[in-house]
C-alpha cells in the first residue's frame, strides 16, 4: 500500500521495494537512474496495492544492464526486441526506455528502438494514457509527470498521451474501457473520439479476453466497461451479442430500467457485488452477462400491447455460444454459463408459483453449480427496479438450496455399492445407477435404496435372458 502526494511517492518496504532499491543503487553507482513506471505508479497514486513491480532502467547500456542484473541471480530476458528482463522472481519486470513504430495492423506489429539516452518525456511518449505515464525515482520518491497524469488522476479522467501514437495500438481501446470500470474513471472526449476510428479486428482473441476479464474480475461497476465500448461504438463487432440487446424493448411492469442493454448492465453490477461468494467468479460474470442474449429474437409485441419475451432462455443458448466461442475459447466455461443460461429463469418462476421443494430438487439437479445459479438469480432479480424486494426472494431460495445439499449429502447407491452386491459392470449397471439417481433425489435411504436398485437389476437380468431365448432360431 502505498500514499502519495503531488511530485512524491510514498512506499511502504516490501521484500520487492527492498529489491528495487538495492538495485536502483547498483544502477546509480553506474551513472544510470532506475524508475518505477506504469501502473505501480499509478495505483501508489491512487492508494491501491500493486503486486508487479515495473522498472525503466536510463543512462546504462544493454550489456551493463544485463551485467548488473546478473549480481541478483539469473537473468530472465524475457522480451528480445523490447529489451526486457524479470528480476526477483517473476515479480519486478526491468526495461531499457525505447520508442515504437506500427509496422502493421496487429497488437504486437510494432518496430521497437531501445535508447538507454532517452529522456522522460520522449520515453514516456509511447505509453497509452497520461497516467500511465508518470516516472517515479525508485531511490527518491519523486515522481516526474511529463503529459499531466496527476492532475487528470485527481479529475478522474482517462486521457491519452500522444494523439499520433495512440491509435497505432487498437488494444488501447478496450484498456480505455477497463480502465474506466476498474477505477471509476470517465474518458476524455478526445480519447473518445479517436477510439471510435480504430478497427479491433486484428487483435488476437486472447487479448479480448483478458480485458473483458480485468473489467469483470476487477470493478465494482463492469457495466462501465461495455458502456464505454458503447460510447466509443465499440460494441459491434466482438461484442455483436451484447450490441443487439440495445433498443429491445421490456416489459415495464416488471423492467421499468429500460431494454435489455439496460437490464443487463444493472444485472451485471449486481453480480459484481456477488463474485466473491461464487464458485467459479468468471462463470457467474459472464453468465450476468449472457443471461437475456436470447431476447433480441425473443422479444415481440402481443395484440393486447404487452410485450413478452418467451422462451428467451432456451433462444439465448445459441447466441450465448456464439459469444463465448469468439472471445473465450474454453470448453468448461462455456459448458458452464450455457447451462446457467438456460435455467436463470427458473429460480424466480418456481418462487413465483410457491412451487414444493420436489420442483426445487429437480432443477438443482440440473444446475452445473446450484449455489452459483441462485446468485444469478439473485443479480436478475436485483437488475429489475420492479418487484418484490430481494432479502425475501433470498431467504425463499436460500432454504430449498439448503434441503438440496442435505439430501445430497446423505449417503446414497454408488457403482461399487452394487459390484459388492453382484452387479456386473454393463449397461444394465447403467440403467441401475440412473435409477439409484432418480431414488436418491427422491430421499429413499441408501439401504431401501440398494434393495430397490438390486431388484430393478434382476428384473433386467430376466427380461435380457428371455428376450435371447426368444430370438434363439428353432
Amino acid at each position: 500500500m502505498a500514499t502519495a502526494v503531488e511530485g512524491q511517492c510514498e512506499r511502504l518496504d516490501s521484500p520487492e521495494i527492498t529489491c528495487a532499491r538495492e538495485f536502483a543503487r547498483a544502477v546509480a553507482a553506474q551513472g544510470g537512474r532506475a524508475y518505477f513506471v506504469g501502473g505501480c505508479v499509478r495505483d501508489a497514486i491512487l492508494g491501491r496495492k500493486t503486486k508487479d513491480l515495473d522498472i525503466e532502467v536510463h543512462g546504462v547500456c544493454r550489456e551493463e544492464l544485463e551485467r548488473i542484473l546478473s549480481e541478483f541471480g539469473t537473468v530472465m530476458r524475457v522480451g528480445e526486441s523490447f529489451g526486457i528482463y524479470k528480476l526477483f522472481g517473476n515479480d519486478i519486470d526491468v526495461a531499457l526506455p525505447r520508442t515504437e513504430a506500427c509496422v502493421g495492423k496487429g497488437h504486437r506489429d510494432f518496430e521497437v528502438q531501445v535508447n538507454p539516452t532517452l529522456g522522460i518525456k520522449e520515453a514516456a511518449r509511447r505509453r497509452d494514457f497520461t497516467m500511465n505515464a508518470l516516472y517515479e525515482d525508485v531511490l527518491t520518491g519523486d515522481v516526474s509527470d511529463p503529459y499531466g497524469g496527476l492532475v487528470d488522476l485527481r479529475a478522474g479522467v482517462i486521457k491519452h498521451v500522444d494523439g499520433g501514437t495512440f491509435g497505432e495500438d487498437p488494444l488501447r481501446v478496450l484498456r480505455a474501457a477497463q480502465f474506466a470500470a476498474r477505477f471509476d474513471m470517465r474518458i476524455d472526449a478526445s480519447t473518445v473520439e479517436l477510439c471510435r476510428t480504430m478497427q479491433l479486428e486484428h487483435l488476437p482473441h486472447e487479448r479480448i479476453a483478458e480485458e473483458t476479464k480485468k473489467a469483470l474480475l476487477k470493478a465494482r461497476r463492469p457495466s462501465l466497461y461495455f458502456r464505454a465500448l458503447r460510447e466509443m461504438d465499440q460494441l459491434k463487432g466482438w461484442f455483436d451479442e451484447v450490441n443487439a440487446l440495445i433498443g429491445v424493448e421490456q416489459n415495464p411492469c416488471f423492467h421499468p430500467e429500460g431494454d435489455v442493454f439496460e437490464h443487463t448492465m444493472l444485472v451485471l453490477d449486481s453480480a459484481a457485488a456477488l463474485r466473491d461468494r461464487a464458485s467459479w467468479p468468471l462463470g457467474l460474470m459472464l453468465s450476468a452477462l449472457c443471461h437475456d442474449m436470447g431476447k433480441p429474437k425473443a422479444t415481440f409485441r402481443l395484440e393486447t400491447g404487452r410485450i413478452v419475451s418467451y422462451g428467451h432462455e432456451n433462444e439465448g443458448i445459441a447466441v450465448a455460444a456464439a459469444f463465448l466461442d469468439r472471445v473465450f475459447h474454453e470448453k468448461r466455461l462455456r459448458q458452464y454459463v450455457l447451462n446457467m443460461v438456460k435455467l436463470h429463469m427458473r429460480p424466480g418462476s418456481l418462487l413465483n408459483v410457491n412451487a414444493k421443494q420436489k420442483s426445487f430438487t429437480k432443477l438443482f439437479d440440473e444446475s452445473c453449480c446450484p449455489a452459483d445459479l441462485c446468485l444469478l438469480a439473485q443479480s436478475d432479480w436485483e437488475g429489475s427496479t420492479g418487484g418484490e424486494p430481494f432479502v425475501t426472494v433470498e431467504d425463499r431460495l436460500a432454504g430449498h438450496l439448503r434441503c438440496f445439499e442435505e439430501l445430497m449429502a446423505r449417503p446414497y447407491v454408488k457403482g461399487d455399492d452394487l459390484i459388492a452386491a453382484g452387479v456386473e459392470p454393463g449397461p444394465k449397471m447403467g440403467e441401475v445407477l440412473t435409477f439409484s439417481h432418480k431414488v436418491r433425489l427422491a430421499g429413499v435411504s441408501k439401504e431401501e435404496a440398494l434393495k430397490q436398485c438390486l431388484g430393478l437389476y434382476r428384473s433386467l437380468v430376466r427380461k435380457s435372458k428371455c428376450m435371447s431365448r426368444n430370438s434363439s432360431p428353432v
